[in-house]
């Protein structure tokens, strides 16, 4: 299984995602604000895969605070979360993660400053290997929805890239297949990144898992056509009433499968579930920079003096939503009181 990032000799290692699938490249992360400048350039990005990447990048700057006195320490350590917290706002596990670091400081105040830095990196360690267990609890979840023989639509990258290890909707599939399945991937290409033609294929292709990259805007007719048994796409975040925000076009993915009566599944962890959130409504929704969509590889692909939009999520309301695959179980409607009663568990 591919390492999407580790924690090494006191820094953290990610694999450029910018890169793939032409150039297999790392980039080492020294400091906290590399880490965060990682996490805004899609260095890394997937939500589960941003909340490690921040839980790491706390716990390196965590160690490079030069003080003993816990209420410097401790000042500076808020600091660096208020920072990371910042770099990408759609994410909640990024936010998520960060959060879960703070308490652990909290909860140890009365310990060493040296004691709290080795704590913080045990967290950060501790929350990648806690991911790539969720997301195999995940797989074997969903893998039960999917018949041998399915062909799946997917949009965005939701694999190992976009988590600690083994995916969340990529995950599904390499259950099914583990389970003995056949199981064909379509893959949207997802511009303006191209997550989907560039990440996904290469994820699927190196697992040996049949995989098709089509355009953003064929969707519908592979779905017209009767090409496609279902949809798995990931989240980065999921409203109380079972809204999800995911990689901008998703909803009209949603809303063509909901068309065709196929069955449309968000595979996510439940650090992704933003109980605060009643509805969609209250995602905040990132709008990153135009030359993403004006540009491609540094050339320019669009007339000088257009003006470019650049939302990097979607909302699909949860009524298109036919089940969410968690590590707990799956979710089906009515999303608000079944997703209140799945935290109420434990």
């Amino acid at each position: 299984m591919m390492e999407t990032i580790v924690w090494k000799d006191d820094q953290v290692v990610m694999i450029d995602q910018r890169k793939l699938p032409m150039q297999e490249k790392y980039v080492v992360c020294r400091g906290y604000r590399s880490v965060i400048r990682a996490i805004r350039d899609l260095v890394i990005r997937g939500a589960p895969a941003i909340g490690v990447a921040a839980a790491m990048g706390v716990a390196v700057g965590a160690l490079k605070i030069r003080t003993t006195n816990l209420d410097r320490f401790k000042t500076k350590l808020d600091a660096i979360c208020q920072e990371m917290i910042a770099a990408r706002p759609t994410a909640v596990n990024l936010a998520w993660a960060v959060e879960r670091m703070k308490r652990m400081a909290d909860e140890n105040i009365d310990s060493s400053v040296k004691g709290i830095k080795s704590l913080l990196v045990e967290e950060a360690r501790k929350m990648l290997d806690e991911d790539i267990a969720i997301n195999q609890a995940m797989g074997r979840h969903g893998q039960k929805l999917l018949k041998d023989g399915s062909r799946i639509l997917t949009h965005c990258n939701a694999g190992a890239l976009a988590t600690g290890g083994y995916g969340t909707a990529l995950g599904v599939v390499r259950a099914a297949v583990e389970a003995g399945k056949h199981i064909e991937v379509f893959a949207d290409e997802t511009r303006p990144f191209l997550q989907g033609a560039r990440l996904t294929a290469w994820e699927l292709k190196e697992s040996g898992i049949p995989v098709t990259v089509i355009t953003d805007n064929s969707a519908g007719y592979f779905m017209q056509h009767g090409k496609v048994d279902a949809i798995i796409v990931g989240a980065d975040r999921i409203a109380a009433n079972g809204d999800v925000a995911n990689k901008i076009g998703t909803y009209m993915v949603a809303v063509l499968a909901k068309t065709h009566g196929i069955p449309f599944y968000v595979a996510a962890p439940m650090s992704t579930i933003d109980a605060s959130a009643k509805s969609g409504k209250e995602i905040p929704i990132e709008q990153r920079d135009e030359k993403e969509v004006t540009h491609f590889q540094g050339r320019r692909t669009t007339p000088h003096g257009v003006a470019a939009q650049n939302p990097a999520f979607d909302v699909t309301p949860h009524r298109y939503v036919s089940a969410i695959i968690t590590e707990k179980g799956i979710i089906t409607p009515p999303f608000k009181a079944n997703i209140r009663m799945l935290f109420a568990s434990g």
